[in-house]
């Protein structure tokens, strides 16, 4: 979808390489500019064949040019490729492009195609403009965390839920401003923030709080809002999550997966408000009839109710998963499966490799000279 267009991307940890992964994937050119050190994203762990998880995750195909911003002759080499690129995206700390002398408002007047994304902790025009920020405290501070967890305890979501959605609204954006200026010439000065992608995630709970006065309670592997939702278990052990999501369900639950038609016609369960009124009982009921019951006797009773259901797996499950599906990129020499993007067919001239740090300086670096001297 993107082939013949070239980014330049100053990022690092998840947000920005998730936008530049995905723009990688449908065929767009991505010089990623790294410090002589790296992106810090490489030394967080070194468990896929001594690479990073998070680098491997989101970095392959792209080209890594080594600049020394701190010296004359790296700040120019960056200027060159901003100045040559349709689309700029990078997740600096607040003002550290500035310090550079790179001045975004003055690129996009001089080039009113271009597109930049800017990725912060918060929005530029609030007072947490200037602020770092990272995944865990977004989730703390947007109270993303406080409604995640135990009745005992919040928690945190168990990935960089706050980056990764971050990164997908970025990529979304950048998208909308290649079809803009494909309609009209003109390109797009975009900000996305990690503040604001937490809000979004909560827009229900926030709803229920400012209109309700009543946001959802930590209640575990369990639906606030929807009863019965949540973790029962079997007489063999197996944990599973059961959904009903509307009447018929219920109705089918009692009739067919539970063999309990009494619970039909108890008030406490004539519709979803009472049950979620009545949680404990219902939850209760159900967890008796199950206790009896192996998983395989279940899964055939819950199958036949067309009532949703999902064993609580381990992620050690995901691997062997029948509906898992992965593509292949290039670790060490190594082949490294990943989980298959959504919806995304992978362009043709992507590269699945893994680029070593600095591997494409030289040839980035010649292709301006050689550029300067066409011009």
């Amino acid at each position: 979808m993107l082939e013949q267009i070239k980014v330049v991307t100053l990022e690092q940890a998840v947000a920005a390489p998730l936008c530049t992964h995905r723009l990688a994937l449908a065929g767009a050119e991505i010089i990623k500019i790294e410090r002589p050190e790296g992106d810090f994203a490489r030394y967080y762990d070194s468990a896929v064949f001594g690479e990073s998880a998070y680098f491997v995750w989101l970095n392959a195909g792209k080209k890594s040019v080594v600049l020394d911003l701190r010296s004359d002759q790296g700040l120019s080499a960056l200027k060159q490729l901003i100045q040559r690129a349709d689309v700029l995206v990078q997740n600096l700390k607040p003002g550290a492009l500035a310090k550079l002398g790179i001045d975004l408002a003055a690129v996009h007047e001089q080039r009113p195609d271009f597109i930049s994304v800017s990725i912060a902790g918060f929005s530029p025009d609030g007072p947490g403009r200037n602020r770092k920020a990272y995944d865990l405290l977004m989730q703390a501070e947007s109270g993303l965390a406080d409604i995640t967890g135990s009745p005992h305890a919040p928690g945190r979501v168990g990935v960089s839920i706050v980056d990764i959605a971050t990164g997908m609204f970025a990529y979304e954006a950048v998208l909308g401003a290649l079809i803009q200026r494909g309609n009209n010439g003109v390109g797009a000065a975009i900000t996305v923030s990690l503040f604001d992608t937490a809000a979004e995630l909560l827009a229900v709970p926030y709803l229920l709080q400012r209109y309700g006065g009543n946001a959802p309670q930590r209640i575990g592997l369990a639906h606030p809002g929807i009863c019965p939702y949540g973790v029962f278990a079997s007489a063999d052990a197996q944990r599973f999550v059961l959904s009903v999501q509307n009447e018929r369900e219920w109705q089918q639950l009692c009739r067919i997966g539970l063999e309990q038609h009494g619970l039909i016609e108890d008030s406490r369960c004539r519709n979803n408000e009472a049950r979620v009124a009545h949680r404990e009982f219902v939850d209760g009921a159900v967890q008796q009839v199950f206790a009896d019951l192996t998983y395989a006797v279940i899964s055939t009773r819950l199958t036949a109710a067309d009532v949703a259901f999902a064993p609580l797996n381990p992620v050690s499950a995901l691997l062997n998963h029948s509906d898992f599906h992965t593509e292949v990129v290039q670790v060490q020499g190594q082949n490294v499966e990943l989980p298959r993007v959504p919806g995304l067919p992978i362009a043709e001239g992507f590269s699945p490799e893994l680029p070593e740090l600095g591997a494409d300086t030289e040839a980035v670096l010649q292709s301006l000279a050689a550029d300067v001297q066409f011009e």
